[in-house]
């Protein structure tokens, strides 16, 4: 694998981290989407996305700086099953958190709501695996989000092909780059591309 190569999966990695996930689509359903929050003003639309940043990427990531510094972990890359247990349990308290606060808040749009829930069980999911075997977070949050723009680009009136083929590019490059700088199997990609697919089509559910 070429140098050149090897520099842009590990970009696209760290461009679409696991835990930026949410809040691009958060993001798009804020400030892109012609609808979803048209009833709040630019302020609280900056607010609401600061409470997803916040719960979603902040929280997440210095409680995992927290459990490196305490030596609960050797490594903020979380490079061993053993060592995401703790931070995913973490993770998956903001996130639920972050998804109870919104779906109680007045005039959240439902396909919000639902992809937050989404989330929380996609983080569900990835905790569940990591106690027998390793998986690609990075799939399941890509994963999650295209299933999202999947169910969205099928059912909203404003919803345009081109978003969901754009995540379906973004999910096939993000993917591609994980077995060339990690050493994730073919095997963990695609479950985790499955168990992010899951999570989203069971949240919309409800």
């Amino acid at each position: 694998m070429t140098a050149i190569s090897r520099f842009w999966a590990n970009f696209l990695s760290y461009i679409f981290h696991p835990l930026f996930i949410s809040s691009y689509v958060m993001a798009f359903l804020i400030f892109v989407h012609p609808v979803a929050f048209a009833d709040f003003d630019r302020q609280l639309k900056f607010f609401r996305f600061l409470n997803i940043v916040f719960c979603n990427i902040f929280l997440p990531a210095f409680a995992v700086f927290l459990l490196w510094r305490l030596k609960f972990i050797q490594s903020i890359f979380l490079r061993t099953e053993k060592e995401r247990i703790i931070p995913y349990l973490i993770a998956m308290i903001f996130y639920w958190w972050t998804w109870d606060v919104f779906k109680n808040l007045a005039d959240i749009p439902e396909m919000a709501i639902h992809f937050l829930l989404g989330s929380f069980l996609a983080i569900c999911g990835a905790w569940f695996c990591y106690i027998w075997f390793k998986i690609s977070m990075h799939a399941i949050a890509m994963g999650s989000a295209l299933m999202f723009f999947f169910l969205f680009t099928f059912s909203d009136d404003y919803a345009s092909g081109l978003y969901l083929s754009i995540v379906l590019l973004a999910t096939g490059l993000v993917c591609t780059a994980r077995l060339i700088v990690s050493d994730h199997s073919t095997f963990q990609i695609w479950f985790g591309l499955f168990i992010g697919l899951l999570s989203q089509w069971v949240a919309w559910q409800f």
